[in-house]
């Protein structure tokens, strides 16, 4: 080996030690920071350090605050959701983990100064959460941000890329993390049912009061008509793809329900499905607590985006009858409310037909009865209630479909044919039929108990309809 390359070699040792020593020295250094500094003079140090790197890089940074003047930024929250399914335990060290009460699953996000490095399009953009601290003297407590403290925060997202993405960042990539972050929260959301708060009509902001929607119920699992069901899906997803149609013509985004039969037949059940299917929270509400329009408006008024409404026993719970406003001639009296101090039937549709289109967008109204035929047709017309759906009687194929989700999932058996028999000559509901398999845990004397159970359902029917017949035939003689 020369002398020269045995100089170079030596150089490059030299170099490489050297480096080697600068990185442990740094690294002791920050322990010993870590350990010892206060915390806002660490956050100083960090800033400082990567500003000076910046300088001399042909890297681009962007700082998203974690607000605009007094609003949210859009951009800030969407950052954080959407760099929470980015973390890798290769590139980060520091991980912070909540579980908000009663939710199921945590929540994983970084942790204050630490990075995370995406990859997006074949190009490379660097993350890093920056928070420093400021005097108590501007301390802004909020108890329903799990991140505030009582020592205000200045909190912020550098985004940092090479320079010449510049406009590929402002034109395509931050619109993706933020089109991603409304997917992963809409997909990672424990669903709600909501009810009316009374107490607090006053605050649009609390007038629902929310619980977990733990609702086993799926389209997969429902005693329906094949047919029906895969209609009621093909509805649902054309809905909520068509957003920038209704914007085109002109029509709110919204699409009514009305599902009307017997008790029992699954209203409920198909109601938690289509929330389900959605990932749609739903918003129950009572009309017989509610006592005057101007209430019905502020409570509808507070239900949010991508959620279903229901009004359940349409029939029984509003004055169905009173025409679109027009009273009886006793409603003028001094002691009956006038107006706005009740609850009318166009009250309802006015607020259907005219601020659903300004109050939201991807909303579902469905109303149920158990006689459609006292409905008044104003709630019937389409744009209203768009579709009906009949929940009928169970039906052979909806009784194998209960056998096989209470029965451990058998799919024939002996008794099958003179069960389905019998269900088709008897008018029992899936809630009937499903009370009767769960009463058992043996596959065969649970069915026996429900043959039994659809003989005595069928001999009461048939002495019910002769008794009708012989009455109607005393009215004629």
């Amino acid at each position: 080996m020369s002398s020269s390359s045995e100089s170079n070699m030596a150089i490059a040792k030299t170099i490489i030690a050297t480096i080697g020593s600068v990185a442990a020295t740094a690294m002791v250094v920050r322990s010993i920071a870590s350990e010892i500094l206060p915390s806002e003079f660490q956050d100083y140090i960090s800033v400082s350090v990567r500003n000076i790197f910046n300088k001399f890089s042909n890297q681009l940074t962007m700082v998203i605050d974690e607000f605009d003047g007094l609003d949210v930024n859009e951009v800030y929250e969407a950052a954080q959701i959407y760099l929470g399914s980015k973390i890798s335990p290769t590139n980060t060290h520091r991980l912070k983990v909540s579980k908000p009460l009663k939710e199921k699953k945590f929540n994983v996000s970084m942790e204050r100064n630490e990075e995370v490095v995406d990859f997006h399009n074949g190009q490379k953009y660097t993350w890093a959460w920056v928070c420093q601290q400021v005097g108590s003297r501007r301390s802004i407590y909020n108890p329903r941000d799990m991140n505030s403290t009582m020592r205000s925060e200045v909190r912020s997202f550098e985004l940092t890329f090479h320079r010449k993405n510049k406009d590929i960042v402002l034109d395509s990539y931050l619109s993706h993390v933020i089109n991603e972050a409304k997917l992963l929260k809409h997909e990672n959301r424990t669903l709600k049912i909501h009810t009316v708060d009374h107490e607090m009509m006053h605050d649009l902001s609390e007038i629902w009061m929310p619980v977990n929607l733990d609702h086993p119920a799926k389209f997969e699992t429902l005693a329906m008509d094949l047919e029906q069901k895969n209609k009621i899906l093909k509805d649902l997803d054309r809905f909520v793809e068509r957003k920038e149609y209704y914007r085109k013509v002109g029509k709110a985004w919204k699409r009514g329900y009305l599902l009307y039969g017997p008790p029992g037949t699954g209203k409920s059940s198909l109601i938690a499905a289509m929330a389900n299917y959605l990932n749609f929270d739903i918003y129950d509400l009572e009309l017989t607590e509610i006592t005057k329009n101007s209430d019905l408006r502020r409570v509808l008024l507070a239900t949010a985006n991508n959620s279903i409404l229901v009004v359940e026993d349409i029939d029984c719970t509003i004055d169905l009858h009173d025409k679109l406003g027009n009273r009886e001639a006793d409603d003028d009296s001094p002691s009956k409310d006038k107006g706005g101090n009740k609850i009318t039937l166009s009250g309802l549709l006015n607020f259907i037909d005219g601020l659903w289109s300004s109050c939201g967008d991807q909303r579902i109204i469905i109303f149920t009865t158990n006689h459609i035929e006292k409905l008044d047709p104003a709630l019937l017309r389409p744009g209203r209630m768009d579709m009906h759906i009949h929940m009928a009687y169970c039906t052979p194929s909806g009784f194998k479909l209960l056998a096989a989700n209470y029965l451990g999932g058998i799919t024939q058996h002996k008794l099958f044919e003179e069960i389905e028999e019998l269900i088709g000559r008897t008018a029992v509901t899936p809630a009937e039929v499903a009370e009767q398999l769960i009463k058992e845990d043996e596959v065969e004397v649970s069915l026996k108990g429900l043959i039994d159970f659809l003989n005595t359902k069928k001999e009461e029917q048939e002495e019910t309809t002769t008794e009708e017949d012989d009455k109607i035939k005393e009215e004629k003689g």
